[in-house]
This record gives C-alpha cells, structure tokens and sequence, in this order.
C-alpha cells in the first residue's frame, strides 16, 4: 500500500505542471529591510561572535526570542522559549579543526517556537544562530599575520545571522500565510560550531512528540548568493521520494539549483537524517569569508536570500495539504566521515558543477598557497589520484601525512599545469 501511495503521488506531483510562485504576504522591500535589521544586530561587534555559552549567545537568543514574540509564535522549550543543554564535548570539530577540547562542558541554548495550527503533522525548520567567538574553541581559517595580534571576533554574518534571519522572517511569513495543514516547529540551534550539539541534543530530547514530526528545513549559509550565476544548493533530496518531483515543479525568479541526494553532512540537517525524518539543507555556498573574521554584514546579498527564503515558502506551500512525508535513506556524504592529517588550505566552491575540484579560497601560509594556486584553479589530480568532486578530494587528503609531497595537477584559464605540494 505504502509503495502504492508513492507512485500515485510521484504521478500527481507529474501531472501538476511547474507551480507558479506563490507570492509572500508582504512586500519584497519591506522583508529585505526587516533582514538587514537581524543581521546587522546579530553579526555587530556586540555579540562577540556569539559563541555557544557566551554572553554574546544570551544576547542573541533574547533578540530571537523577542521576534518570536512579535510575530505570535508561542514558546516551545523546556523553558518558555529556550532549550538549555550541557554537553561534554569530546569528538571532533566537524568544519576541521585541529584544536583540542576534549572534556569540555560546553552549555548552550536553544530557541524553540511553534505554531499551532491544529494539525497532526509538524515541520520543523531550523539555523544555527552560534559561531565562532574570538575563536576560542577553534574552527577559524584566518591565519594571523603575527603572533602577538590579538584575538579577532568572527561576527558570521552568513555563517549564520544570515540563516537565523531567515527563520525569524519565515515565522512571520507563515503566521500569515493560509499554509494550515502542518504545525511549524521554529529552532534556532546554538553549538553547531561545535558540533551539532544544539540540534543533537533536540532530536535526544523533543519538545513535541518524535511522531509528529513531518520533514526538516535547515538553513545555514543563506546571505552570499552570486548574483552573476543565481545558483545555490539544496542536499537531502533523497531523503524522500517526493522531494525530487516537487523541486521540479518549483521556480521563483532565475534560481540556479544544485541538488544533492545525500542527508548527512556538517549541519544541523543531520540530527534529523540521524532520526529517520526527511531533511534538507538550504546554502547559498561558500567564500572567501568563511570562519574568517571578514564574514560580515556589509557582503550580504540580501535580494538572494529573499530569493532563496521564497523558495522555501513556496515549497511548504506545495506540500501544505499533502500526506506526511515517508523517509528513505540515503547514500551518506563520506567527506564529512573521512579522516585526514593534513589540508591544503583551499576554500573548494561546493556548487561547482564541472570536473575536479574549483578553488574558491586560498588561505596564506598553507601548502596550496605556498606552492601558487589561486583562486579559481580546478585541481584535477593529487598525487597518482585523479579529483573528480570533493569526495574524491578528501579521500585524496586522507593519503597522505605531514611532510610528504606530492604533485598536485589543476586547469588555470583552460590550460593544464602543476606544482609540488608540501604537507
């Protein structure tokens, strides 16, 4: 019956015809102004990175909770809105860093919304709020120019005021809007940098019963979309068979869109992939910003973003009346789980589309650097092994150890070169 219900709706979402964009309930200018407000507040010096436990963390937590408030979406934590949670960090950064905090109890807050529509079914939509501080816990690719400067704050205006934001205006958004066939779980997420913590800990303990819940939108990354190319990324499209035939039947203004079937990777997506629920993760790409303390309010494409947030108000609305959705499994993103002892020190462009793996970003001082890659190199082969796509970069990594070298082959302007690289 199951496999039945599926093919019939594969087969109405076909039959449908491309959607027309459904309009947001507000005009586009008023919402970029309301964006520029959040980020502006979130990524500012005051908050000192908002650093999971930090006093910049409270303060962002209260801005959000204050805009929950606003825009009628009732408190949903353990708390009134929050979520407190004490966590024992003791694995891995998932972003690469090196540094060790094995031991530490970390204690952060997660923000929890909800909208009550009377409904048997729950989306949740989901952004981490955290970042990185003035580094204290590591994760940053800025490499000081001497040792004696002094610890610089990392405001994550896109990384991820710019998805925080987001989550607030679709609070607001569907509030108003008739979408009324699901309730909507709203979660700003604290210690992603950290490791999911915020988003692991809600999965372990819900505020709302496990069976309600429908399908995840995660947001991390929504601010720097490239105007010249209007393309962005969505993965955890095989997290359920519909996802596919309903991305099809969407298009709002000259969205380019590179879908990635897997569930896993390193945000908060994944917790809920971990717990059988479909999931995606909406991001606009990487730069040359990323963990560096220059991701700030000033670089942010905020037409992008409104465009990136319609189309996910225009996907809840596709799916506002349909059946709960059914979970599939997915092939996991191996280069989150790959263990490596050295790095290039590149910025990879995760929406390239072609062959090989394109240089987004170079860090100084690293083995890319020191031996002249630049950006927008497409490295083809390290080594005897040829680079097809990032899984095949970091498997590529994982062959090697500090001190060896090796040569990597890369296309600078169509023509083919290479370099000795020293790990």
């Amino acid at each position: 019956m199951r496999s039945f219900l599926i093919n019939f709706y594969a087969l109405f979402i076909l039959w449908s015809g491309p959607l027309r964009a459904q309009q947001i309930p507000v005009d586009d200018e008023i919402i970029i102004g309301r964006l520029k407000n959040h980020i502006s507040y979130l990524a500012s010096d005051k908050l000192q990175g908002r650093l999971v436990g930090s006093k910049g963390e409270k303060k962002a937590y209260s801005y959000i909770i204050k805009q929950y408030k606003k825009y009628g979406a009732a408190p949903k934590g353990t708390t009134g809105y929050l979520q407190p949670f004490s966590i024992r960090r003791n694995f891995k950064n998932p972003h690469g860093s090196s540094s060790d905090t094995t031991g530490l109890l970390i204690h952060g807050h997660n923000a929890v919304a909800y909208i009550d529509n009377d409904a048997d079914k729950t989306v949740i939509i989901g952004a981490h709020y955290d970042h990185l501080g003035y580094n204290e816990y590591g994760g940053s690719t800025y490499k000081a120019e001497n040792a004696k400067e002094k610890p610089m704050i990392h405001n994550g205006a896109d990384d991820n005021a710019s998805g925080t934001a987001a989550l607030i205006e679709l609070c607001y958004l569907l509030k108003q809007s008739n979408f009324k066939g699901n309730n909507y779980l709203f979660i700003a997420f604290s210690g992603e940098e950290e490791g999911l913590l915020g988003s692991n800990y809600f999965t372990k303990n819900p505020t709302i019963s496990k069976t309600a819940f429908n399908y995840m939108i995660n947001m991390d990354m929504l601010g720097r979309l490239d105007t010249a190319k209007q393309s962005f990324a969505i993965s955890g499209t095989g997290t359920s068979p519909v996802w596919s035939k309903v991305m099809e039947s969407i298009q709002v203004d000259s969205l380019k869109i590179k879908y990635t079937e897997s569930g896993t990777g390193s945000s908060d997506h994944t917790s809920f992939y971990y717990i059988n629920v479909p999931a995606l993760h909406y991001f606009t790409g990487t730069h040359y910003d990323y963990h560096k303390p220059s991701d700030d309010e000033g670089k942010i494409n905020y037409k992008g973003e409104l465009s990136v947030i319609k189309h996910i108000y225009n996907l809840i609305g596709k799916l506002d009346k349909e059946p709960k959705l059914v979970f599939t499994p997915t092939k996991e993103d191996s280069t989150a789980r790959v263990s490596f002892k050295v790095t290039l020190g590149i910025m990879p462009d995760y929406l390239f589309e072609g062959r090989g793996v394109k240089v987004d970003g170079v860090t100084q001082g690293k083995p890319a650097s020191n031996a002249g890659i630049k950006r927008g190199d497409v490295l083809i082969k390290l080594g005897d092994i040829e680079l097809k796509d990032m899984q095949t970069y970091m498997k590529a990594l994982g062959k090697f150890s500090k001190g060896e070298t090796a040569i990597l082959f890369f296309m600078r302007e169509g023509k083919e070169e290479q370099v000795n690289i020293t790990f």
